[in-house]
Parts: structure tokens; sequence; C-alpha cells
């Protein structure tokens, strides 16, 4: 099979799987209910797919996904009042149960039910769950088989709204405001740290949290990962990567089982999005993202926004957790969590200013040669660099 064949292979795949619009622009801010792996800027794929996909000028590519909806029935117990949001593998719902009250359940798709990957990784959720136990993740309260068959993973309902929705109303938010939401979140990522599981996920989407009381609740453990699980343990197959690309750390593009410091770096760009109302990085495109991620540093936040200028502590903390290399950040999330803490409690001077500039122009596409020595030992920015040599 030729290159170019197997490239368009990989390509349908991975339009099976998930929405990529190389030509349609990337909404920084989107607003889903609920997400998991399979979500609208949520990738898994192989570098030849990307290849092709960003090959393919001028195509869209949308997943589409079926309606189904359970309300009115009742699944172990639980009767389903109310759908809340859906993605590309379960839809969750507003339950009852005569014993726990209002829960949040959520409903693998009737026609994964016989996927032995995708529910295992159901499973898996729901074992997480219940493995990380920490007042600022959602508990998980029962998992299983309904006498339907279907799977079903039932966990606390949350009070307050997704984070992500109420930056959108209320940001950028007050320094002091993102430090205490970040010391919860942080808090929570740390337990799971503690317990050996990498969230792989975070974004403001999948957080819950209420504006009254300040509390902050972790969801969606959909596509975590074990940190001590062996290779033939991995639901993820090799030369894949899961996340949500605005999100993602540098090193998580190799498809290679990442660390607790790609979770910082998640983490990082959420306290920036919270602060500034932007990200870290502009590209408009998946393509464009990810050439920005392996080969630019992200935009001090400082010149995140025009008019918006931070203390240079502050801006210190959170653009060395945005660090390309894992080893350049913090030593864990809980550091991160109190050095930011600091740099709000004792704000120092203001960042200078950032000075308008015109654009820079756009280097010119290098030729297409040998590989260079890094493409061929296999690094990170060698395996994906060739994708962005085609026009």
């Amino acid at each position: 099979m030729s290159r170019s064949q197997k490239e368009k292979n990989a390509g349908n795949d991975a339009v099976g799987q998930m929405r990529l619009m190389d030509n349609c622009p990337v909404r920084p801010r989107t607003s889903a209910n609920v997400t998991d792996e399979n979500t609208a800027l949520c990738h898994s794929f192989r570098p030849e797919a990307i290849r092709y996909l960003a090959g393919r000028r001028g195509e869209r590519y949308v997943r589409r996904v079926s309606i189904e909806s359970l309300v009115g029935q009742t699944l172990a117990g639980y009767t389903l009042r109310a759908k809340v949001g859906e993605g590309g593998t379960s839809t969750v719902y507003r339950a009852e149960h005569a014993e726990h009250g209002t829960v949040a359940i959520k409903v693998l798709r009737e026609k994964l039910r016989h996927d032995k990957t995708a529910v295992q990784r159901f499973l898996r959720e729901a074992q997480f769950g219940q493995r990380v136990v920490h007042p600022n993740i959602v508990r998980t309260i029962d998992f299983g088989q309904a006498e339907n068959e279907r799977y079903y993973l039932a966990i606390d309902w949350a009070a307050g709204q997704l984070l992500e929705k109420y930056a959108d109303k209320q940001g950028p938010l007050p320094a002091d405001e993102v430090s205490h939401i970040m010391t919860q979140l942080c808090a929570a990522v740390q337990a799971a740290h503690d317990a050996g599981i990498v969230h792989r996920d975070l974004k403001p989407e999948n957080v819950m949290y209420d504006p009254e009381s300040r509390h902050v609740m972790l969801l969606d453990f959909g596509i975590a990962a074990d940190t001590d699980a062996s290779p033939d343990q991995r639901l993820t197959r090799a030369g894949f990567f899961v996340g949500t690309l605005m999100y993602v750390a540098p090193e998580a593009l190799s498809g290679e089982l990442v660390g607790p410091g790609a979770d910082q770096y998640s983490l990082a760009t959420i306290a920036y999005f919270l602060l500034s109302g932007a990200l870290p990085y502009v590209g408009k495109t998946p393509r464009e993202l990810f050439s920005q991620l392996l080969t630019q540093p992200p935009t001090a936040l400082s010149s995140a926004k025009p008019g918006l200028v931070f203390p240079s502590r502050l801006e210190a903390v959170v653009m060395k957790a945005l660090s390309k290399g894992p080893q350049d950040r913090y030593p864990s999330v809980t550091a991160f969590a109190e050095a930011l803490s600091e740099s709000v409690a004792n704000p120092g001077p203001m960042s200078a200013a950032p000075v308008a500039a015109a654009p820079a122009a756009r280097p010119a596409p290098a030729p297409a040669g040998p590989p260079a020595d890094d493409e061929k030992s296999g690094g990170l920015f060698g395996k994906m660099k060739g994708l962005f040599r085609r026009g």
C-alpha cells in the first residue's frame, strides 16, 4: 500500500472519531456540557492521519453524533429525568434514586455496548472515580451494567455551572478568585497524581464551579491514565494522543504516555484563560496549533489582550508552568498552586505594558529534504514537524 493511501485510510479512521476542521476556525471556548475523548477538539489519532487531514485544504470533517434519549426510563433504580449532555461515547442525564437522591448518570451508547475498548475505558473511568476520593472531585456513587445491558456510571450531582461558561460571562476574573479556584483544582489533581493517575483532559469544561460558595469540583476521568499501567494495559494505542488541543501539553503530541507535568501545563493554561480571557496560543486551525505548540513559546500573559497588565510575579509563575519541557515546570501541581497563591498575595511590581507591534511575518516554508537528525532519532519534534511541510 502506498504512503498516500495509508494516509488516506488513517484520515478516514480519524474522521470517524473526531471533528477536525483544518480550514475552519478553532473556537477557544466551546460550550459542550459534557466532553469525552470523541467530542469536538478532543483528538485521538496517528501522525499520518494528521498529515492527511491537514493536507486536505478546503474540506470540512465533522463527526455526526446520532441523537439518543432514555429520558423517562429507569436504569438500575435510577429514573432518568432529563438529558443534560451528550458526547461521542455516552449521554449524561439528571436522575433520581430512592437512596442517593438527585445524581448525574452517564450511560454508554448502545452502539458501543459490544465495543471492548469503549467498555473498558468507560469502566476504568468509574474505577478511577472510586480510587480518588477528594472534596474537589465529583464522587462516584455506583457503576455497572443495568438490566437492559446498558453500562452506566452514577456520580454526585454537582452544584453550580461549568467553569468555562462562568468565565465566558464573568471573565477575565480577578486574580484572587483565580487563585482560589486553582488552589482547589490543583489539590484535586494532586490527589489523582498521588493515586498514580494522570487526568490528561483538564480544561474549564471539565470543572464545575459554584460562584456563591466558590467551590470547585473536577469532572470526567474518561481519558485519564494509570501511570503504573504496563504498555499492554494501555487503551490509547502508541502513536495516538488524547486530550483537548488548546489545553494539551506539547509532550503529549508524541502519543507517548505523559506524566503529571502534562496536567500542570493544562492547569496553567486554565489559569491563563481565567486571568485573561485568552489562550497562550492563537492558532486558527488544529494544524496551526500543532505547529505553534511544537515550535513557538506561548504568548506572555501580559500580552494576551490589549489593556491587560499583570504583576510580574504572577506572570512569571504562570509562564513557568507553561514551559515546553516538563523538567522546566514546577516539581508538582501543589508547588504550582502555592507559587500562584503567593504571587497573588504578594504581587510586587507590574509587568511592563507590551508595546503594540505589527504581526510578525510568517517564515517561508522549509524546503523538503533529507530528514534531520532529530527526525531520524524519533524525538518529539522529529515525529511531528514533518506534518507541517505540506501546504
